[in-house]
């Protein structure tokens, strides 16, 4: 989360000088204004980060009230809440002063009240004020009031949203900036709930596919490897001591549980190791591309994740063509959005160049990027040359959303019931190696 610093100073003519940033810590703040002080020739006085203060006011009834407010300094809440008419105010810094970020579930909720809102034709201001103070979440109904301030002060839409693309994610807050200067806001609206609403739906399917049965996977072999490290020994080494014969399964076993407990710790690095060079590769951005296009060309389910970000790139597409400027803004946005870095460093470091330094048209700049299969490629070119290009990518995005949700759901099932399978099986050998000890019998006595 962004927090706020405000500097003061004195210019090299002696005017005083005041300003805020937005950073994520002290540090950070502190260089920002380094260089804008470097800059513009500033002596910097002081840096002072925006806190939380909670008050406490008594009222003519002699009750009392308590709240909660933002400002740099004790006797800013002072001030603000004498000019009210409270003077006589308790006011101490908040012990706890952490901004989480809202929840998913509270910004999509805060955008479709606001779509309804705008088509029942109440103003913005209005739903901004009464959405705020219905918010539980504190950094979300801080951020709306912010909103709704700014705006009356007669700040440009996209500017102020984004300067909260970390509460509201990048592409809702650039949406909900576009919506600003949009002729049908609750349209623009509508179109954001959407998307978060499949954006929410893609990582949901993403995790139920690959990171639910991954989890399962280790989870299960972590307890195959106690039980066949720790406790199958425990019972085998027993028949050993009186001098018994061990069947083939349980001294095969043993054999194994015996070269895994003395060499288990290199074992253990050779998984480690290039699986942690792997994350923090995939974190760079050379490492994304390759994951993200490692992704796409997986058999069945990188089918359907590329054509989940086919569709989300083409639904930005069809909500902010009209009213982004032009068509290489909408490009921009849409591969941002579409989650998936492979396509997006296609679109905007092939195609874009291709559009604007050779006059290259939409499809064949996208064709040559070589990120969307031939069958949107088609689709597309046959709206350019119809001249509705919007329809078509309206068409593109609601025909491969109703494809990938039921593709998905077959799928997800699929790998649940191989994953059952496999759970099974592994059950059953560990029951047959355990009951094998069972038919142990010492020799008869001649």
């Amino acid at each position: 989360m962004l927090n706020e610093f405000r500097y003061q100073g004195v210019s090299f003519s002696g005017k005083a000088v005041q300003g805020i940033v937005l950073a994520k810590n002290k540090s950070t703040a502190k260089k920002l204004i380094s260089t804008l002080a470097d800059k513009h020739k500033i002596r910097i006085n002081s840096i002072l980060p925006k806190k939380t203060f909670l008050y406490s006011v008594k009222m003519p009834s002699g009750k009392r009230i308590k709240g909660r407010q933002a400002a740099y300094t004790k006797g800013e809440v002072s001030r603000a809440l004498a000019n009210i008419g409270y003077k006589d105010a308790k006011i101490e810094p908040a012990i706890i002063d952490i901004k989480m970020r809202p929840p998913y579930a509270s910004i999509m909720m805060f955008v479709n009240l606001s779509s309804f809102l705008l088509r029942e034709k109440m103003s913005y201001d209005k739903i901004l004020r009464m959405l705020a103070d219905e918010e539980s979440n504190q950094t979300l109904k801080e951020t709306l009031k912010k909103i709704e301030s700014e705006l009356k002060k007669g700040k440009e839409g996209t500017e102020v949203f984004a300067r909260f693309k970390d509460v509201f994610g990048k592409f809702p807050a650039y949406m909900l900036g576009l919506a600003t200067k949009s002729g049908n806001m609750a349209e623009v609206y509508d179109a954001t709930a959407k998307f978060m609403e499949r954006e929410m739906e893609y990582k949901k399917s993403l995790r139920q596919a690959l990171l639910a049965p991954a989890a399962t996977f280790v989870f299960m072999m972590v307890a195959v490897l106690y039980y066949v490290v720790s406790i199958f020994p425990a019972t085998a080494k027993m028949f050993l001591k009186f001098g018994l014969d061990l069947p083939p399964m349980t001294a095969a076993t043993l054999e194994i549980s015996d070269f895994l407990g003395t060499n288990w710790w290199w074992i253990f690095l050779i998984f480690l190791i290039p699986a942690v060079i792997i994350a923090l590769w995939w974190r760079t951005p050379k490492g994304s591309i390759w994951r993200d296009r490692f992704l796409i060309r997986l058999p069945v389910l990188g089918t359907l994740l590329h054509k989940s970000s086919i569709e989300i790139f083409f639904r930005v597409f069809s909500a902010i063509y009209s009213g982004a400027e032009n068509n290489i803004e909408t490009l921009t946005a849409s591969a941002e959005a579409c989650r998936n870095r492979y396509i997006e460093v296609g679109v905007k470091e092939i195609a874009i160049p291709l559009m604007l330094k050779e006059g290259m048209s939409l499809v064949p700049a996208l064709a040559k990027a070589d990120v969307f299969n031939q069958s949107t490629l088609s689709r597309l070119k046959t709206g350019t040359e119809s001249g509705n290009i919007l329809q078509s990518a309206q068409q593109i995005s609601t025909f491969y959303e109703k494809e990938t949700t039921y593709k998905m759901q077959n799928l997800i099932q699929s790998i649940q019931t191989f994953i059952g399978v496999f759970i099974a099986i592994v059950i059953t050998l560990l029951t047959i190696v355990s009951s094998e000890i069972a038919m142990i019998t010492p020799a008869t006595p001649t």
